[in-house]
C-alpha cells in the first residue's frame, strides 16, 4: 500500500508538471524510503522523474509515460507496465521480477543487471536497449524487439524468445541454454561464446550469425538459415540439423560429433578439422 504523503507530493508534482517539486522534495528528505507501491499511476507523465530506489512494487504504470526517468534501483516487483513508455529510462539493477511489460516501449533503456524473472515482455520494443548482466531466467519475450540490444553475459534460461527480432544484437558469453528462440531473426548477431545448449532454434534465420566458440550442443535447428554464419570452434555435437541451410558458412574446426546433417545443404561450407564423427550425412550436400 502507497504512502499516502508520498503518493500525494508525486500527484501535485505531475499536476504542475514541475519535476523540480519532486527533486527539491527528494533532496530535502535523503533519507527517506519513497513506498508507492500498488499505486495507480496509469497514463500518468513521470518522465524524467527521479525515482531512483523507490518502492513501486505492484504498481499500475499501464501506458504511463516514463522516458529518461531514473529507476535505478527501484523495487518493480509485478508491477504493471502494459504499454507504458520506457524510453531511455535508466532500470540498472531494478527488480522486475514477474513484471508485466507487454507491448512496452524500452528502446535504448539501460536494464544493465537487472533482474527480469519471468517478467513478461512480450512484444516489448528493446531496441538497442543494454541488457548486459541482466537475468532474464524464465522471461516471456515471445514477439519481443531487441535489434541491437545488448545481452553480454545476460542469463535468458528457459526464456522464450519464439519470433523476437534479434537482427544484430549483441549476446557474446549470454546463457541462452534451453531457450526458444524458434523463428526468430538473428541476422548478424553476434552470439560468441553463447550458450544455446538443448535451445530451440527451429526455422530461426541466423544468417551471418558470429557463433565462435559458442555451445549448441543437442541444439534444435531444424530447418534453420545458418548460410554464412561463423561458426568456427562452435560445439554441435548431436545438434538436429535436418534440413538446415549451411551454405558458406564457417564451420573449422567446430565439433559435430553424433549431429543429423540430414538433407542439409552445406555447398561451399568451410569444413576445416570439423569433426563430423557419428555424424547424420543422409540427403545432405556437401561441398565439393
Amino acid at each position: 500500500m502507497a504512502n499516502g504523503e508520498h503518493l500525494a507530493v508525486l500527484q501535485r508534482t505531475v499536476s504542475s508538471r514541475s519535476p523540480y517539486r519532486w527533486e527539491l522534495w527528494r533532496t530535502s528528505y535523503p533519507q527517506l524510503e519513497l513506498d508507492l507501491s500498488g499505486a495507480d499511476l496509469r497514463g500518468q507523465d513521470l518522465s524524467g522523474l527521479n525515482l531512483r530506489a523507490v518502492n513501486l512494487q505492484r504498481a499500475y504504470l499501464a501506458l504511463a509515460n516514463l522516458t529518461a526517468a531514473d529507476l535505478t534501483g527501484a523495487n518493480l516487483i509485478r508491477a504493471n507496465f502494459y504499454e507504458a513508455n520506457l524510453t531511455a529510462a535508466n532500470l540498472s539493477e531494478t527488480n522486475l521480477l514477474d513484471a508485466r511489460l507487454i507491448g512496452a516501449t524500452l528502446t535504448g533503456a539501460d536494464l544493465q543487471s537487472a533482474s527480469l524473472r519471468t517478467a513478461d515482455l512480450r512484444e516489448a520494443s528493446l531496441v538497442n536497449a543494454n541488457l548486459s548482466h541482466a537475468e532474464l531466467i524464465g522471461a516471456d519475450l515471445r514477439a519481443a524487439n531487441l535489434r541491437q540490444a545488448d545481452l553480454s553475459d545476460a542469463n535468458l534460461m528457459r526464456a522464450d524468445l519464439s519470433r523476437a527480432k534479434l537482427n544484430g544484437v549483441i549476446a557474446c558469453g549470454t546463457n541462452l541454454s534451453r531457450v526458444n528462440l524458434s523463428q526468430s531473426e538473428l541476422i548478424a548477431a553476434q552470439l560468441i561464446k553463447a550458450s544455446l545448449y538443448s535451445a530451440r532454434l527451429t526455422a530461426a534465420q541466423l544468417t551471418k550469425a558470429i557463433l565462435v566458440g559458442a555451445t549448441l550442443v543437442e541444439a534444435d535447428l531444424r530447418c534453420a538459415n545458418l548460410s554464412w554464419a561463423n561458426l568456427s570452434r562452435a560445439n554441435l555435437s548431436s545438434a538436429s540439423l535436418q534440413g538446415a541451410n549451411l551454405r558458406g558458412a564457417n564451420l573449422s574446426r567446430a565439433c559435430l560429433k553424433q549431429a543429423d546433417l540430414s538433407q542439409a545443404d552445406l555447398r561451399g561450407a568451410n569444413l576445416f578439422k570439423t569433426d563430423l564423427s557419428g555424424a547424420i550425412l543422409t540427403g545432405a550436400v556437401l561441398p565439393d
